[in-house]
């Protein structure tokens, strides 16, 4: 409640002020726009004594006839209800313009006689938490006091909300806390599913279940079926979906139905999991107890089989939502044409995209991100090229992950001029490249011989000061792999040891790059020289380094090195990549038979290699 007090603080201060409305006037018109200044120039001109208030509402369209509305409402004398004017106010926060709902009300307070009431001042609150300002919403509980308003269970929800959308999980739980102990407001199933949706969102499931508990425990508010359909959902996303199930199964038992959302959550995390044939006993129990699978359903199932490669049953899946009358919506076909480009089979993804238009519904920026994408992976630029410059002709501008896309397909191609063109695009469309963006330029350049150039841009981003995506430090780890890659080992190994100077700790993949470099180099030595560092800097070597590190001291002939990683590695669960495994096999029909290889191998498969190889 700390933040609570200085809000009521700050506000007893402005309210004691007899310049309050004039001082709070200057400095909200410092950050109005000209719009909202004409408007005030435009107070007291002339009286307004007639307003038909419905006329007013039913023509709002937009923020302009909004405060024109509200122009014509303040001339009036007398002047409207605080109904009418909190109506006009709900209108602007519906438009999502909470920065002028909040302008209005303050206007509405200061200059026409604080012509508010509690509804008022919840739609004000409600702006300012949409507004991510929730210490401004929690200042405006001054007013209720200081009008004789009590607070609601509106009141206090609209502040839990603004308190998780901030993610300020610890205040939101104490003023939740103060609310019951100090009996606030009366507390509703909304109010405590405010909470558990927070927390879930929050990603604490355990306090959500804990907060379901209590519930269960009061005699006045039960948890209803959206309350456990929250839960269940997160702990779907936590792939803790036996809990899940478990939970779903009380419902029955405490009285609590089970509508389409519930199982549409359970489905979707059995389908993640390909649990399939839970997933169908699911789909029958709710046929059964008639609550017919939707859009949401099958666009599950489609997107979850198309995962798994099962490309030609998703389709079926359709077809079926067809026959039920669930018709599928941009979402299905995405992810069908997803299933498709990532099978290779382009032309199938083609032929469900120029479908959709037949089947009125319209492609949106992902089902061209898709489709640039998989013809990127197929290597058929042109036909990703096109794509992209038919999406301005649809009425659709490419976002930064459609350029993110053509960049990396473009110099996966060895189209490198073409890409730093599509670079320069990105930036004079007024997009801002993000760190995928920097990624694919850094790698590209590496890719296609441009070292020095991708160093020239690792140098420019440094010398961002202060920009958003400047000194990562996985610009650094793929400039320093184009070095290895180049044969540069110097440039990459001044470059690694510099990063401390630069604030920047090389991670696990860093590292791994770099110890891949001196392997290649034939610098084994200083490979497990610099593995040893990586440990020393409490950083566990994964399953690429083991496999790096592995491969390259076989190829150097190390073999008792290597089975000693090899060992390692295995002792810690991980398994030998295909390149390893291909290695090995190479190796033990070039070395006579070398006993360490043989058990390296052996390690691997002895059953299947007992038939196979000659005994020792």
């Amino acid at each position: 409640m700390k933040n609570i007090n200085n809000g009521l603080f700050l506000w007893q201060f402005l309210i004691s002020s007899p310049n309050c409305c004039k001082s709070s006037k200057s400095l909200f018109l410092s950050h109005s726009s000209p719009l909202t200044l004409s408007i005030f120039r435009c107070f007291g001109t002339k009286s307004v004594t007639k307003c038909n208030f419905s006329e007013e509402m039913k023509n709002i369209r937009g923020l302009n006839d909004a405060l024109r509305s509200y122009e014509n409402m303040s001339r009036m004398r007398p002047l409207p209800s605080p109904k009418q004017f909190t109506q006009l106010l709900s209108g602007v926060v519906k438009l999502k313009k909470y920065s002028a709902a909040i302008y209005i009300f303050k206007d509405m307070s200061c200059n026409l006689g604080g012509l508010v009431d509690e509804y008022t001042m919840n739609v004000a609150i409600n702006s300012y938490c949409l507004s991510n300002r929730v210490d401004y919403g929690l200042s405006i509980l001054g007013w209720f006091f200081k009008r004789g308003c009590v607070p609601d269970g509106f009141t206090f929800g609209t502040l839990l909300k603004g308190l998780f959308r901030e993610n300020r999980i610890n205040e939101a739980q104490g003023l939740f806390r103060k609310m019951v102990k100090e009996e606030l407001c009366e507390l509703s199933v909304v109010t405590y599913g405010t909470v558990i949706d927070g927390l879930c969102k929050a990603g604490n499931t355990p306090m959500a279940i804990e907060f379901l508990r209590v519930m269960e425990k009061g005699r006045s508010c039960k948890p209803n079926t959206n309350v456990y359909s929250m839960i269940i959902d997160s702990l779907c996303k936590d792939r803790m979906i036996d809990s899940a199930l478990k939970l779903f199964d009380e419902m029955p038992e405490k009285g609590i139905s089970r509508n389409v959302v519930t199982y549409n959550t359970l489905i979707c995390g059995l389908c993640n999991l390909s649990r399939w044939s839970e997933v169908k006993m699911l789909i029958e129990e709710m046929i059964g107890y008639k609550l017919y699978p939707d859009v949401f359903t099958f666009s599950s199932l489609v997107d979850a089989l198309c995962k798994e490669g099962l490309v030609d049953e998703a389709e079926d899946v359709i077809h079926i939502m067809k026959q039920q009358n669930a018709t599928p919506d941009v979402i299905s076909y995405n992810s069908l044409m997803d299933g498709y480009c990532l099978q290779g089979r382009m032309d199938e993804a083609r032929y469900v995209f120029d479908s959709m238009d037949s089947k009125n519904v319209t492609p949106n920026i992902r089902s061209y991100n898709i489709l640039i994408n998989g013809y990127c992976k197929k290597k058929r630029i042109d036909d990703a090229t096109h794509i992209f410059r038919e999406m301005p002709r649809n009425g659709l501008k490419p976002d930064v992950a459609t350029y993110n896309t053509i960049l990396k397909g473009l110099f996966r191609g060895g189209r490198c001029s073409e890409a730093l063109d599509f670079f320069e695009e990105l930036q004079s469309v007024g997009l801002i490249p993000s760190f995928y963006t920097y990624c694919n330029m850094l790698d590209g350049l590496c890719r296609n011989g441009e070292v020095e150039r991708a160093l020239l841009l690792l140098n420019a981003l440094e010398g961002k000061g202060g920009g958003k995506h400047h000194l990562h430090i996985g610009y650094y780890s793929v400039v320093i792999d184009g070095l290895c890659g180049a044969k540069k080992l110097d440039v990459a190994r001044a470059l690694f040891n510099d990063l401390p100077s630069k604030g920047l700790k090389p991670d696990v993949v860093t590292y791994t790059i770099l110890i891949k470099g001196c392997c290649q180099n034939g610098l084994l030595e200083e490979a497990k020289d610099v593995l040893l560092k990586m440990e020393q800097a409490s950083l566990s070597p994964n399953e690429t380094t083991y496999n790096v590190i592995v491969k390259g001291n076989l190829r150097g002939g190390k073999y008792e090195d290597a089975a000693k990683f090899f060992d390692e590695m295995c002792a810690k669960g991980f398994s030998p990549d295909s390149f390893t495994f291909e290695l090995l096999l190479d190796l033990l029909g070039t070395t006579d038979q070398n006993p360490t290889i043989f058990k390296m191998i052996q390690k691997l498969a002895p059953n299947t290699l007992k038939q196979k190889l000659p005994s020792q």
